[in-house]
């Protein structure tokens, strides 16, 4: 969803570890803070009962091995990219009127000129319940807010170098792979990694429910939007690497905050691939769909997004799950929404 639009209105498993038996790493040494995540056949999407149509049919997709950054990128590791090449992110710079317009349906009033400033969203939780059909209840269209100062001008990264980078847009994280020498992995390759080897579970940790005592991921508790018990011990985001790792040896896959992807969200992505290319054919590395389409927003471009992230809950998005994915506007940044890179393995 568009920035401006929206202010408007695991554990591994025995299983986990026969599948890695087949690893087929490169030689020589893995990039520093990456995980080999070896080349194989998935059932790629999901019919559980917390899916949506976008999760399906569910389709056969074999991907080639790619290295992957184990944790999410972090505050330390964004600042160090923008440290060395002087890089503005999009929530740093005043929206452009003429993008925004081309976002909205035609007769929309322009926006207000004092809302043209540097800003971006960020979490705010309601006084009581609010309908769930209305993201603009809990998003703030605040000015100021940046990966610097995640929920407004007066937060800090003060004692949060090891937490995910947020407020950063598509663009944000394309710039810093491309400084890197790495990329954004394929919605194809996410699911992969994410699945940590487990075929058809439809949690990054397997079969086993939430758990409150021991939670497996970083989520909402409680009642969204809300009240939040925190039993798990956080507001908003964790320290990466909080929660147990995969079964491929990746953290926080599941929850914390979502990751950009390369590809295009397109609603009905997997019933055109399986239109393309015919029924139960397997699909090898697909790149995704050559544009985007959301019905609810049919003006607004989306690259899709994965993991959910804090404000996850099975009353509100359960999109904590391997299968579950997001459309989101490339120039939108947000206090939820972050990234990690993957790399070939013909480029290591």
């Amino acid at each position: 969803m568009s920035r401006f639009l929206l202010a408007i209105i695991a554990i591994a498993s025995p299983l986990a570890a026969l599948c890695r038996a087949a690893d087929d790493a490169p030689e020589g040494p893995a990039p520093e803070g990456m995980v080999w995540i070896p080349g194989g056949e998935f059932s790629m999407g999901s019919d559980f009962r917390l899916a949506r149509p976008d999760e399906q049919p569910i389709h056969r997709v074999r991907v080639d091995g790619f290295w992957m950054d184990r944790t999410e990128v972090t505050n330390a590791q964004f600042r160090e990219f923008v440290e060395a090449t002087g890089y503005v992110t999009v929530a740093e710079k005043a929206p452009d009127v003429e993008e925004i317009m081309a976002q909205l349906p035609p007769g929309t009033p322009p926006p207000k000129e004092e809302d043209l400033v540097a800003a971006s969203l960020v979490f705010t939780p309601t006084r009581g319940p609010v309908p769930l059909n209305n993201v603009g209840a809990w998003w703030r269209w605040e000015p100021g807010a940046n990966w610097k100062h995640p929920e407004g001008p007066d937060s800090t990264l003060e004692g949060r170098d090891d937490y995910p980078v947020v407020q950063v847009a598509w663009y944000d994280a394309v710039a810093y792979c491309k400084w890197a020498g790495k990329r954004l992995p394929t919605e194809a390759e996410w699911e992969r990694a994410a699945r940590g080897g487990i075929e058809g579970a439809p949690f990054v940790w397997g079969d086993a429910p939430l758990s409150d005592d021991e939670p497996q991921v970083n989520i909402w508790q409680g009642s969204f939007p809300y009240k939040n018990t925190k039993r798990d011990g956080y507001m908003t985001a964790a320290p990466v690497g909080t929660y147990p790792p995969n079964g491929f040896g990746l953290v926080d896959m599941g929850g914390n905050v979502w990751e950009w992807t390369a590809d295009w969200f397109h609603r009905d992505a997997y019933s055109l691939l399986e239109r393309q290319l015919g029924e139960g054919v397997v699909a090898v590395n697909p790149q995704g769909p050559a544009k985007s389409f959301d019905p609810s927003q049919p003006y607004t471009p989306q690259r899709s997004t994965r993991g959910g992230s804090f404000l996850c809950s099975d009353s509100y998005c359960s999109s904590y799950r391997p299968s579950a994915r997001m459309g989101c506007s490339p120039d939108t940044g947000l206090s939820h929404t972050g990234f990690r890179c993957v790399k070939s393995a013909k480029s290591n």
